[in-house]
């Protein structure tokens, strides 16, 4: 029996070379890309509803017969919150797909993905990236109030 690979963790299981196992590791490979997209779509939301929620009670405010706030920073705090967790989830969806790519593509899993040197590249990360900026523009211009 060989010595147990702490590296990569595969020593609690056979790794076997089979169209079956093939087709396991595709089935798995997807089921991360549907999970980032999920954690795309989420922060999409946070980012957007956070945004639209200070725009329309700072519209709200300047129309004409509206009785002044209480608290009227609250909505900006929490357009600020609301987009800062957008945020926050991007990047850890961000690391928690890295590191699980990386996992699939590491030691007897390249044999049954049937990797090339190049790896895996999917859209789906530059998509997040992407949309960490306009996340990080948008809490800015909340913040800084240039919007």
């Amino acid at each position: 029996m060989a010595p147990p690979d702490t590296t990569t963790g595969t020593d609690r299981f056979e790794v076997r070379v089979t169209a079956d196992t093939h087709f396991g590791w595709l089935r798995t490979r997807l089921s991360v890309e549907r999970t980032m997209m999920s954690w795309v779509r989420t922060a999409v939301s946070l980012i957007g509803f956070g945004f639209a929620i200070v725009q329309f009670f700072e519209r709200m405010q300047q129309m004409p017969g509206t009785q002044a706030a209480f608290f009227p920073d609250a909505p900006r705090y929490l357009g600020l919150s609301l987009i800062g967790c957008g945020i926050l989830a991007l990047l850890i969806s961000i690391w928690q797909y890295v590191w699980t790519a990386r996992y699939l593509r590491s030691g007897p899993f390249a044999r049954v993905a049937g990797l090339r040197e190049e790896g895996m590249n999917s859209p789906v990360l530059a998509v997040a990236g992407l949309l960490t900026l306009v996340g990080l523009f948008a809490f800015g211009a909340v913040l800084l109030r240039l919007i």
